[in-house]
């Protein structure tokens, strides 16, 4: 009960908020968005770079495999 009392009030003071102060909240969207687009594109681009890596290594990985080789484990893993 007191979760849905709170989340009452928490809506209304936010549309308050936003009636009062929205030029203000503007300035923070066209501040805030940007920023956000530039991390998120840094995320995609590691992301990206990775799963280059990854396939590259899985073709390695089978074209030994092709050649009669046992694949080497991985850095880290157990032999």
């Amino acid at each position: 009960m007191g979760a849905l009392i709170g989340g009452i009030v928490a809506v209304v003071l936010g549309i308050w908020g936003l009636a009062v102060w929205f030029p203000l909240f503007v300035k923070g969207l066209q501040a805030a968005v940007p920023f956000f687009l530039l991390l998120g594109g840094i995320i995609a681009i590691a992301a990206g770079i990775s799963d280059i890596k990854d396939r590259l290594e899985e073709q390695r990985e089978k074209e030994k495999e092709k050649q009669g080789e046992a694949p080497q484990p991985a850095e880290g893993e157990k032999k």
